[in-house]
């Protein structure tokens, strides 16, 4: 049976065999004995040919002279030694021993951990098509087996006259001569180089101690490479731990404090994707039973956002459901629904999104922009990584966005029955106590009793047209549509002077550049600010204990800005409230997406201040009312 040289780029030898025996292999020379026979460094290392040298058969310069291929060995030696990439050391070792010798054929049998077989067969001399008709690799049988078991340089001038001999294969070159030396890394067998058919004879001892020396030097270069190797390998998971740990720091900075859940998920899908440089970058949420698109960054339309996906039968639904993430190499067969058709991916990465064992979503990244568009082991570690902090993140915009939900539910109702109390105990006792009085109209008999009794029925009607008025005022001022921001704000205050005695005091500038720019501001900045000045007033009055209130409008730039600012005994900002109040100015100023601030202290007062764009107000919802507390 045949045993055949390894591949590589070039091709194979076969396990041949000579007569001779090992026990007639030379003791190998070492780097440093020959080195005191090489004369010193000529500079950097040469060319692989020296010039003037003769060049034989195989294309390789063949030294005329020990000297010459002792200063060659010192060379290659440089070489190797300076290389890093262990499969080009392998190479150049194989180039080297061919030129040293002038042998046509070269290999090199890297062994198994166990040093009991031959793992790989890298050879140089061998085309491709000639590798292919020989066939299957050596394994280190035949003669190549000796290296194995007494791994001592073993010479043959006939390699197929060797007792272990198997013989060639079908298609396999001639070789006769054969020179063997093991290549041992920290005194551990690494593997075998092998040299055949010298194009000159047989091989000499000259041939044999230069490959020796070949092979030491070939071990340091390789101890060398794995070195290299191990030290990338650390500095790539070091790498890949410190960018896992950036994407982490950074969602947790970008969203320390923001709770918008909208912003959140923008966020995330922006950093996620270029975290794994990723072509298009989706983040599914579920929701009802489906999985809805909630963000998207990269090369897709933004009219895919809220699309939804059955959870079944799609990939992104497999993911949600087994809380593991999956790699796809062929993510256009796998893709289904309108994710494919929008996408159109090669391939894909998907991460659940998981906290504390519960999956909220699946980040979905589509095609690696760089060296893709496969994603790779390292875009799983850091893209898993990301995904449990953009888990946290989104678990808790959600749950302040159900909170916000709940408390303006809570608040509404609030403010549902007050406007119930207020017309119970207000209006409608003013209207039943009429219903009496004009009873009693009805069975008066003295003229000026009658009388006595419409006159203060027309005073209790008048009453309760007043609080009428006033109910509707608050719900919505006719000065305000009418005449603008600053007569309905003149109103305002004129009328919480009247009712509770605070000292309202009033300064609009909305300035000449905004007049010439707004003949009046939008509708919506108008409501917004008179809502804000008029919940804030109402605050005063029921909580402050002030004396004094100041109401500052002011145009700055592109924005109006809102101060108002009283004396009372002030509130703990980030305390637990009650009723509309405050979240009910920070919704409206988050809907103008404006700013607010609120500065107070205990027994100094309380200033807020707003920040709303001129131009950026957004209409109304169909069907809203503009009511407040």
């Amino acid at each position: 049976m045949a045993y055949v040289w390894g591949a590589g780029d070039d091709s194979s030898l076969a396990e041949g065999g000579d007569a001779r025996s090992a026990d007639l292999a030379c003791a190998a020379l070492a780097p440093t004995d020959a080195r005191q026979r090489m004369s010193p460094a000529h500079g950097p290392p040469t060319e692989l040919a020296p010039t003037g040298s003769p060049v034989d058969e195989v294309g390789f310069v063949r030294p005329e002279s020990q000297e010459e291929r002792l200063q060659r060995l010192l060379d290659v030696g440089r070489a190797l030694v300076s290389e890093f990439d262990s499969e080009r050391v392998l190479r150049r070792v194989l180039e080297a021993g061919r030129e040293l010798t002038g042998a046509l054929y070269a290999a090199l049998g890297v062994l198994d951990e166990r040093g009991e077989k031959l793992e790989r067969f890298i050879t140089s001399g061998i085309g491709e098509d000639v590798q292919r008709a020989i066939g299957e690799l050596p394994r280190g049988h035949g003669v190549l087996g000796v290296l194995i078991t007494d791994p001592r340089p073993l010479r043959l001038a006939e390699v197929g006259a060797h007792p272990r001999s198997y013989g060639f294969p079908s298609g396999h070159p001639p070789m006769h001569s054969f020179l063997g030396v093991p290549v041992l890394v920290r005194d551990q067998v690494y593997g075998n180089l092998y040299l055949t058919e010298k194009q000159s004879g047989t091989f000499d001892d000259a041939d044999e101690e230069a490959v020796v020396i070949l092979a030491e030097w070939a071990a340091i270069a390789i101890e060398n490479a794995r070195a290299y190797s191990l030290l990338q390998a650390r500095r790539d998971q070091l790498e890949r731990a410190v960018a896992s740990f950036e994407a982490t720091s950074e969602i947790a900075q970008a969203l320390a404090g923001d709770t918008d859940l909208e912003h959140v998920l923008e966020l995330i899908a922006k950093r996620a994707r270029a975290l794994t440089e990723a072509r298009a970058l989706v983040v599914l949420l579920e929701d009802h039973g489906e999985l809805v698109v909630a963000a998207l960054a990269g090369e897709l339309d933004r009219a895919l956002v809220g699309e939804r996906i059955p959870i079944e039968g799609s990939v992104s639904g497999h993911v949600l459901r087994s809380g593991k993430l999956e790699r796809l190499a062929d993510a256009h067969s796998r893709l289904r629904f309108e994710l494919a058709k929008q996408t159109q991916a090669k391939t894909g990465l998907f991460v659940p999104l998981c906290l504390r064992g519960r999956v909220l979503g699946v980040l979905a990244a589509f095609d690696r922009s760089r060296e893709g568009p496969q994603f790779n082991r390292r875009d799983e570690q850091l893209l898993s990584a990301f995904a449990v902090s953009a888990a946290a993140a989104v678990a808790t915009a959600q749950d302040v966005k159900a909170q916000s939900l709940h408390r303006s539910i809570a608040a509404a109702e609030q403010e549902r029955t007050r406007w119930a109390r207020e017309l119970h105990d207000e209006t409608l006792q003013e209207l039943a106590a009429l219903k009496l009085l004009l009873a009693t109209v009805r069975i008066a008999t003295d003229e000026r009793e009658r009388e006595g009794q419409l006159r203060q029925a027309a005073e209790r009607i008048d009453v309760a047209v007043r609080a009428l008025r006033n109910l509707i005022t608050d719900l919505r001022p006719p000065v305000l549509d009418e005449h603008g921001i600053e007569p309905a704000l003149e109103t305002l205050a004129a009328r919480v002077r009247a009712t509770s005695g605070l000292a309202v005091h009033l300064d609009v500038e909305l300035g000449d550049d905004l007049a010439s720019k707004l003949d009046r501001l939008p509708p919506q900045l108008e409501d917004t600010i008179y809502r804000i000045t008029q919940e804030a007033l109402a605050n005063i009055v029921k909580h402050a204990s002030a004396a004094h209130a100041h109401v500052h409008v002011q145009a700055v730039g592109e924005t109006v800005q809102l101060s108002i600012r009283d004396d009372g005994a002030g509130f703990l900002v980030d305390g637990e409230t009650s009723g509309f109040g405050l979240l009910g100015m920070r919704e409206r100023i988050a809907l103008a997406e404006g700013t607010i601030t609120i500065e107070s202290a205990a027994e100094n007062g309380t200033l807020l201040h707003a920040v709303l764009p001129t131009g950026r107000i957004a209409p109304p919802e169909a069907g809203a009312t503009s009511a407040s507390a």
